[in-house]
């Protein structure tokens, strides 16, 4: 187990997959936030938490979900934390961002819906949809059996089309 065995630490693991997997960590909290600065600020503490905490990975085979889990976990506390976000604070970064308004108007209607959904539930279509991520590695991530995960999906997905309709 030691790097005198030819294994990595835990902690080298971690920061390798950090590093790998810092982009898609940063679009996933900006994709609840949306803030730049929020969205920094959740990486660095879950890259931090992960990293102190490297001990207690105990396969490392599966770090990258245990990452992945901490990522989640800080985005939901910042949420639970501190509820600053405003509909005009989502129309200024969509508005900055592309000169369409019909293009807006669609991110910002489909945005403020995700927004109604539990915060459990819009992980699933986070993950689903924006990170590509397969069932069976949404139900690992989030300690779920995949019938769990495709009923939620499938249950979200209804309520973000009949919300979508209503707009």
């Amino acid at each position: 187990m030691s790097i005198l065995h030819g294994r990595k630490s835990n902690e080298e693991i971690i920061e390798e997959i950090i590093l790998e997997q810092y982009n898609q960590y940063y679009r996933l909290a900006y994709s609840y936030v949306h803030n730049e600065a929020d969205a920094e600020d959740i990486v660095q503490n879950g890259a931090f938490k992960a990293l102190r905490s490297s001990k207690t990975l105990k396969k490392q085979e599966y770090a990258k979900t245990w990452i992945y889990r901490i990522m989640l976990n800080e985005i939901f506390s910042f949420l639970r934390n501190s509820r600053t976000e405003s509909y005009e604070r989502i129309q200024e970064e969509f508005g900055i961002e592309s000169g369409h308004v019909e293009d807006d108007c669609m991110r910002i209607d489909l945005q403020r819906a995700l927004d109604t959904l539990p915060a459990q539930d819009k992980a699933i279509i986070i993950m689903k949809f924006y990170e590509n991520k397969r069932l069976d590695e949404i139900a690992e991530i989030l300690g779920e059996n995949v019938n769990t995960i495709k009923s939620r999906l499938y249950r979200s997905m209804k309520k973000l089309r009949v919300k979508l309709s209503d707009e």
